[in-house]
């Protein structure tokens, strides 16, 4: 007749029963139970058989396809269940062994060294203060007494924002290039005697190496009042840099330039017996600032610092290069 039931069932189970694994079964059922398997084309076959084939082919291929098809299920079962098995054996806790540590964030170092710069001010009575980023022409220089031909004004050395630039430079704007921005606009909306410090990003246009970056962070400190000096600022400092770098610190100040302040001084620190650094620059108050501000400088002294929170946390935690505090690289933070 063509085809041998038995002889096709007994293949089909045998190889069932070889079938190591889900893939193999797979492919042992598309073999002989798919829809192009050799029992679909026993099927096929019935179709064209004369009746007396028909009926004897029909009955045989009928219950070998009910076999073979309880036969898989079966054996696919018992597979499935020997995988689920194998993997609660591999995921089966172990209540007395030490469990891993949860992996917690934690704050940015330049973050850090503000916060602790912070604490550290306004228990000096300092009040922090906060300014835009973005800020006119106006408070980033003319109202700092910087000249207008000034080469920090240049794109060289600033970045500016795309505008049509105006005669009046309050309308003129840029990212901040110093938190000295914000002197004179605190000193319009408050009076003498003054106290701040102004933390905050600053932007320059300038190449990146291992002291500068486009974008850092600075620490503005701002003190006005009838009977303010030099004196007092080193005094302060002094205190400042023995609380932050927990050890006694050694000052002095340099002659400097700055168009803010005059006179205009660097300071430099050390750890005694150490070499000197150069930390900020500072100086009293110009005269044409509190007039920006709207102040009658008669009888007013005051003295403004600058100072770059990276350069604090180089030499705080003695790293040599600025952009590592950038580089999102998980195995330096995480030493914070």
């Amino acid at each position: 007749m063509g085809y041998d039931i038995k002889q096709l069932k007994i293949e089909a189970k045998q190889e069932i029963e070889r079938a190591d694994d889900l893939k193999q079964m797979d492919l042992v059922y598309k073999k002989y139970l798919g829809k192009k398997g050799k029992i679909a084309e026993v099927f096929s076959f019935i179709k064209k058989a004369t009746p007396v084939e028909k009926k004897i082919l029909g009955k045989e291929v009928n219950i070998a396809k009910q076999e073979l098809e309880k036969m898989f299920a079966e054996k696919k079962k018992d597979k499935e269940r020997q995988l689920i098995d194998l993997a609660i054996s591999k995921e089966k806790i172990d209540i007395t062994r030490t469990g891993d540590k949860p992996k917690h964030g934690r704050l940015h170092p330049i973050t850090q060294v503000q916060r602790e710069c912070e604490d550290i001010f306004q228990s000096m009575g300092f009040e922090v203060v906060l300014g835009p980023e973005v800020d006119s022409e106006w408070y980033n220089f003319d109202a700092l007494n910087v000249p207008k031909d000034h080469p920090a004004r240049d794109m060289q050395d600033t970045f500016w924002l795309k505008q049509k630039i105006s005669e009046n430079s309050k309308n003129n704007f840029l990212p901040r290039t110093q938190t000295s921005a914000v002197q004179v606009r605190y000193m319009e909306k408050n009076n003498p005697p003054i106290k701040i410090i102004v933390p905050g990003r600053v932007f320059r246009n300038e190449a990146t190496d291992a002291s500068h970056e486009t974008q850092f962070n600075q620490i503005e400190g701002l003190m006005v009042g009838e009977d303010v000096s030099a004196a007092n600022f080193k005094a302060i400092m002094q205190e400042f840099l023995k609380r932050f770098f927990k050890t006694d610190i050694e000052i002095r100040l340099r002659p400097g330039y700055f168009p803010f302040t005059e006179p205009s001084f660097e300071m430099d620190a050390r750890q005694k017996g150490g070499d000197w650094l150069e930390l900020m620059g500072a100086g009293m108050v110009h005269p044409n600032v509190f007039k920006a501000a709207g102040y009658n400088a008669k009888g007013l002294q005051g003295f403004a610092f600058g100072v770059g929170l990276e350069r604090l946390a180089m030499v705080k935690y003695k790293v040599d290069d600025a952009r590592l505090f950038y580089q999102n690289d998980l195995r330096f933070l995480k030493q914070f």
